[in-house]
């Protein structure tokens, strides 16, 4: 049979724009053809790419739509997704392939207006763009002010609208006054230095032409300010208002009897700006004083707002170093930290925005996705309280798909206002993370815990018995009890070792404590009471207090032994480490982006597992198949024996005992798994059934494709809310909660196990614990 081809359509150079019904279109740039089947390496497609559209395979991104769905962008990332869109496309013959390109910005190179682009493929030497492309003007040039002096657009910083007159602006006309003799001026932390070295040229040769005279035009005040703030800037010279309102703009130099002065007010009957007036000869030597002057912070996160655009992970140091390299100015890590967090809101929108809009996102939630639970609540004073989402596709792939198993964690925000973040999630049958629910919270606590389980509670409404694997501590305790009348809550190992070693803290040696955690591990794994019973008393021969820590501990809630909830083996709450990791790549975005980040991601994991199960050609999803067929093996070693009815004997290194009636092996590992043990194994072969039939149905291909049956759609307009009936007209207002971000580093969750215990200091002389020798008061 022969191999299936599809033509790719690629294309570059364009941009998407976003229709009404929240879809995209790709208008634009350049388009070749290339034959695409099964066999096509992802390395050998980019270097044909690349070839064509000039460019180079490492900055390339490669993305096409879902069929039939214009909203979503899939990114081919490896040969297998290569393989996935051909395989999916189904009888289609072409596709439309996006090549996108991140090239940064070269250091040595001014940065060019946002109006300009490098046409991908474009060369200086064969350009078709029609002089379009940055390399034919360059931005000083008279075909460059040709084309653009009379509609200069300048950065999307955001100047106050109205300054008081007689304000004196200096580069930074947000921050203190400087005066402009630097003998007489103090560096402080607050104060953004640039010098005017002949080697710092680039701002006088970007922006020296940003006022070109009388008679050019500005869209609005606000663009005035800011064309005639990076004018300032290149010449070097500081200047204050005279006017300053929303009808005219006065502006002089600031150095006394200076005749250098501008006039601009608005163009009648437009809404233009136009300058009226100039003066433009210094006497002050304003352009070649030798002097420092200020900027602001704003003004630095407009410069590297686009470079932020390509590169989110733009560190702090490195802003300052470009900055200082390419401007003369000489920035301190708070002060680029600062300028950053001005480009992040300018490029993601307002954090205090982003609250307001939640009524309309929740509502916008429910709406695309119906069955959804998407409800907030607020303080009396209207400040944000509490965020609860779920989606129908998790909430109908958790009842239909799932195990009656949920993890319940919670993991920090690092956004302007921290918060944390509640989530629940349950385990599919290949043992993958499925993400149920989440919440965002002021805090966490008793009062947020037990809400979020009332609202998971109305979410999930089903009638299994719920096993919880989750903290014993901060309400959750007596939440589960009350809410979950029927559950059963599982402790989790991190948490209860973290207590152990609290509480036991500074009363062993390392290597004690290493041997009474790993006893205490074991006593929780063990299936039986008499392991249970051997690993205690192992505690015990090092301590007879960590012996009745450990009994005092409710093991009934946490040992295999006594636990009467089905925890498959799973022991620790922080299962969905996956999602953890979308959260810390989301979650210094405002609340209503970082929401929708975290439902992109989950709509992906969704189509992205739907379509790998639809390969799948076993009764049992891989990892279950895998570890049957294992079992499967050892059972060929063991004799079996006929006891009574549906009871056997198994003998091997042990002899166990095994009713299949009531699916039961006396060594457990049957009931704790869900899938038969190598004794149950050894009777069906003997009896000449099928294991498969004595598995959890959980396991199954066909309960896995379940759990990914549905699909969460998207939800447009979440950076920019359609304006239909506000939040204030209906009696809803949301603002930011008191909380603000604390000094210094953001602490991270700690993924892992708690296995690794901190070395105690030992005096060799006394063999006391918490002191050395050079201490020891006894000798």
């Amino acid at each position: 049979m022969a191999t299936k081809k599809v033509i790719a359509i690629c294309q570059s150079g364009g941009e998407f724009v976003t229709n009404k019904d929240g879809s995209l279109s790709y208008n634009g740039g350049e388009a070749y053809a290339i034959d695409v089947d099964q066999q096509t390496q992802l390395s050998d497609f980019k270097v044909e790419v690349a070839e064509m559209f000039n460019c180079s395979t490492d900055t390339m991104s490669i993305k096409y739509f879902l069929p039939g769905n214009k909203k979503t962008l899939i990114t081919i990332s490896k040969d297998k997704d290569l393989k996935r869109m051909v395989k999916f496309l189904g009888d289609s013959d072409t596709v439309d392939i996006f090549i996108m390109t991140e090239e940064a910005v070269p250091r040595n190179q001014s940065i060019m207006p946002a109006r300009f682009r490098l046409v991908p493929g474009c060369s200086e030497l064969q350009c078709g763009h029609q002089g379009l492309c940055s390399h034919h003007f360059s931005d000083e040039s008279p075909e460059f002010l040709a084309r653009w002096s009379s509609r200069t657009t300048v950065s999307e910083a955001v100047v106050p609208a109205v300054a008081p007159e007689d304000a004196v602006v200096t580069m930074a006309h947000a921050i203190d006054k400087v005066d402009m003799d630097m003998a007489n001026y103090t560096h402080s932390d607050n104060a953004v230095i640039i010098s005017n070295d002949d080697k710092h040229q680039k701002a006088a040769q970007q922006w020296e032409n940003t006022i070109t005279g009388v008679d050019q035009r500005f869209n609005s005040f606000n663009e005035f300010r800011e064309a005639l703030h990076k004018y300032s800037i290149a010449h070097g010279f500081a200047y204050k208002y005279k006017k300053n309102d929303s009808h005219r703009v006065t502006v002089k130099c600031k150095s006394q009897g200076c005749p250098w002065r501008i006039y601009a007010s608005r163009l009648s009957t437009t809404q233009l700006i136009c300058i009226k007036k100039m003066h433009s000869t210094h006497t002050c030597e304003g352009a070649i004083v030798k002097a420092g002057y200020r900027a602001t912070r704003g003004w630095v996160g407009t410069i590297i707002k686009e470079k932020l655009k390509v590169s989110p992970n733009y560190k702090p140091k490195d802003i300052a170093d470009d900055i200082k390299r390419e401007y003369g100015i000489q920035l301190n890590y708070s002060q680029a930290w600062r300028a950053k967090e001005i480009a992040r809101e300018q490029l993601q929108g307002s954090y205090k925005e982003a609250y307001s809009q939640l009524p309309f996102f929740c509502e916008k939630i429910k709406e695309t996705n119906p069955g959804s639970f998407a409800t907030f609540e607020t303080k009396e004073d209207s400040s944000f309280h509490r965020l609860f989402i779920s989606f129908h596709a998790t909430i109908s792939g958790f009842q239909q798909g799932c195990r009656a198993l949920l993890f319940l964690d919670s993991t920090p925000l690092n956004s302007k206002y921290q918060g944390m973040l509640l989530t629940a999630t349950a385990a599919d049958g290949d043992d993958g993370v499925f993400p149920v629910a989440f919440a965002v919270v002021d805090a966490e606590n008793e009062e947020n815990w037990s809400w979020f389980l009332v609202e998971l509670k109305s979410a999930v409404s089903t009638a299994r018995p719920i096993t919880f694997i989750a903290d014993f501590q901060k309400g959750l305790k007596k939440s589960l009890t009350e809410i979950f009348d029927n559950g059963f809550h599982g402790y989790c190992l991190h948490y209860l070792t973290e207590k152990l070693n609290k509480d036991l803290k500074g009363q062993f040696s390392h290597e004690a404590r290493r041997f009474m955690i790993n006893d205490f591990y074991a006593a929780a794994y063990a299936s039986r009471l008499e392991i249970f019973q051997r690993c205690t008393e192992n505690i015990k021969g090092i301590s007879p207090e960590a012996f009745n820590w450990v009994i005092q501990s409710e093991p009934d809630h946490w040992s295999n032994a006594f636990f009467g909830g089905a925890r498959y083996n799973h022991m620790t709450s922080n299962f969905g480490q996956l999602f953890y990791n979308w959260v810390s790549e989301a979650n210094d975005l405002p609340i209503t982006q970082m929401v929708d980040v975290l439902r992109g991601k989950i709509m992906e994991l969704i189509y992205s597992r739907r379509l790998d199960s639809s390969q799948w050609l076993t009764k049992l999803t891989p990892s279950k198949e895998e570890k049957l067929q294992k079992d499967t093996s050892t059972a060929r070693s063991l004799q079996v024996l006929l006891s009574h009815g549906s009871t056997f004997e198994v003998r091997g290194e042990s002899i166990d005992i095994v009713d299949i009636d009531h699916w039961d092996c006396s060594c457990k590992e049957w009931q704790l798994s869900g899938l038969p043990c190598c004794h149950a194994i050894a009777v069906f072969d003997w009896i000449g059934r099928s294991p498969y039939d004595y598995c959890s149905r959980y396991f199954t291909v066909e309960s896995y494709r379940l759990a990914y049956a549905e699909s969460i759609q998207p939800v447009p307009n979440v950076d920019r809310p359609v304006k239909m009936e506000s939040a204030a007209q209906v009696g809803i207002i949301v603002t930011p909660p008191p909380t603000k971000r604390p000094p210094g580093r953001p602490k991270m969750k700690q993924a892992g196990s708690i296995e690794t215990i901190k070395r105690q200091l030992q005096c060799s002389k006394c063999k006391g614990l918490g002191h050395n020798k050079k201490t020891c008061k006894d000798f």
